[in-house]
């Protein structure tokens, strides 16, 4: 198996430096491993090329077999921690900025009263690549909205209203709610959230087109931004809720909600350690922000 998690990092990373650096192994350990796995295959997995290492045409037909035999073999490993009273376990979570700082902090110190050992792994994206990691592997289960995502269950956790963030001596800064129509000729600076974005679904609706000056993937630079008097945005109530940025929020009239759900592949198949935390999730949203 070590082997197969060998490949399956300088596939990852392109090189065997990399990997050797990652799994804690010498580059030449990791080098004997893959001339091993290659002479039990007779085949060549691997090519030099200008741009790293690559998968030979073999190497690319026989490589989902080994993350899937990957896959496998943690499932086992997850399995055998279950019998041992889930003592150990990684899980692999796929989350948003806003629920990376509001909400997890809170879960996993929490979650860890009664599994110290249990370890986690964020990766953090936007809803596309979200999905993308989830369909894959990459992680256990994610954090979506649901008409963000296709081919997946999906359990909803909470609603989140949205708000209009403006500088702080922005002309419509003194108004308790802003309409739609009031900043779509403003500059808008859009939050990057994939191919689906709840604030331009809902210029859509309302036949409104905003004037985006800018596209941004980090909530923080945007409100850093805003604090320029760069343009203007709308940003989920959860990430705006602790800042000093000198920002005006306000509430959008009528308003625009977010759906915040886990989504995974299926339900059944999840590692122990995963199903222990999201029923821990679960049996906690009210607590949540």
């Amino acid at each position: 198996m070590h082997r197969y998690l060998a490949l399956q990092k300088i596939v990852e990373h392109r090189s065997f430096t990399k990997a050797a650096a990652d799994l804690g192994y010498t580059q030449s350990s990791i080098s004997q491993m893959i001339a091993s796995l290659e002479q039990e295959l007779s085949m060549k997995l691997l090519i030099r090329s200008r741009t790293g290492i690559t998968l030979t045409l073999e190497g690319e037909e026989l490589y989902p077999f080994v993350e899937r035999t990957i896959l496998q073999y943690r499932a086992m490993q997850e399995k055998a921690n279950e019998i041992k009273g889930l003592e150990t376990g990684i899980i692999r979570v796929g989350t948003i900025s806003s629920i990376t700082c509001h909400w997890m902090p809170q879960l996993i110190r929490g979650f860890q009263e009664q599994y110290p050992n249990v370890q986690f792994l964020f990766h953090q994206g936007d809803y596309s690549s979200i999905q993308e990691w989830i369909k894959t592997g990459a992680v256990d289960f994610g954090f979506v909205t649901p008409p963000a995502v296709t081919d997946m269950e999906t359990s909803v956790i909470k609603d989140g209203e949205m708000l209009a963030v403006l500088p702080k001596h922005h002309p419509l800064a003194s108004r308790r709610a802003i309409r739609l129509e009031e900043i779509a000729e403003e500059p808008y600076i859009l939050m990057e959230e994939g191919h689906y974005s709840e604030p331009l679904n809902a210029f859509h609706a309302a036949g409104l087109e905003p004037k985006i000056k800018y596209t941004i993937h980090d909530d923080y630079a945007i409100m850093t931004m805003v604090e320029a008097g760069l343009g203007v945005s709308i940003l989920a109530e959860l990430m705006v809720r602790r800042t000093n940025y000198e920002i005006v929020c306000l509430p959008i009239d009528p308003p625009i909600y977010r759906t915040l759900a886990i989504g995974y592949k299926d339900r059944r198949s999840l590692p122990i350690a995963s199903k222990y935390f999201i029923g821990y999730l679960q049996d906690h949203v009210a607590e949540l922000p």
